[in-house]
């Protein structure tokens, strides 16, 4: 079931090891079947350099019931589907723990947008969650997780900024496919480590004004993107 689409979430989840966004079993990469209803993610607790196609489960986006795989799906999965049901468009999501992402998240604080390159990719700073309550941490906590990412998008479109910091615990970043929310993951940690280090050399760094942050995110994305190649 889905063959292509296991292959593509084994291989992006190998990707992570090979872009240094992970170590040990600490991440995953999903995708979607929309026509189907049909989430792959890799199980639960294997280590990447075991991982094969095989490996990859398929669960229900409705129910969260395993349909083909006999090993568990990862922890994250309750969060994985709560995303896919109310972000409708994105097509794959990566949760990781990579160092300078997740310091921001421990930090509870979102990435501000100080340059260009922060721009290109995500129009604004990266938000952060709230703090998750007691009660939601103790009863169904990873769906909960998937809930608290929501409530911070009530005012934001998930398309313009595919990514979040999960307060005290660390980065969901989403994409079309597996390999762009990978993408995605690495830019972000790129852009956390170059915030980090704009704060250290001037503490009291602006945010890099409206108007140059539009040109470079709107020159990439939307109706009037002219940066790149055109599709043949």
């Amino acid at each position: 079931m889905l063959e292509q689409l296991k292959e593509e979430v084994c291989a992006a989840n190998l990707r992570l090891k090979t872009e240094n966004l992970v170590i040990l079993t600490w991440g995953n990469v999903s995708a979607i079947d929309r026509r189907s209803g049909m989430v792959a993610i890799k199980p639960s607790g294997i280590p990447y350099d075991q991982l094969k196609p095989e490996h990859i489960v398929i669960v229900s986006l409705e129910s969260g019931a395993t349909v083909e795989g006999n090993l568990k799906p990862s922890s994250d999965t309750p969060t994985h589907l709560e995303l896919y049901r109310s972000f409708q468009d994105i097509g794959a999501i990566v949760h990781t723990h990579s160092i300078h992402a997740t310091a921001w998240a421990q930090a509870c604080a979102e990435i501000p947008a100080f340059g260009t390159t922060h721009a290109d990719y995500f129009n604004g700073p990266i938000p952060c969650t709230r703090i998750m309550w007691a009660e939601e941490v103790q009863s169904d906590y990873e769906l909960n997780t998937g809930k608290v990412i929501v409530e911070r998008f009530k005012d934001l479109d998930p398309q313009l900024c595919p990514a979040v910091l999960v307060a005290h615990h660390g980065p969901f970043v989403w994409g079309d496919t597996a390999d762009k929310a990978v993408e995605n993951a690495l830019v972000l940690e790129q852009l956390a480590l170059m915030a980090t280090q704009t704060r250290l050399v001037k503490p009291t760094s602006h945010e890099i004004p409206e108007h140059l942050h539009n040109k470079h995110f709107f020159r990439k994305h939307g109706t009037g993107a002219y940066y790149g190649q055109k599709s043949k």
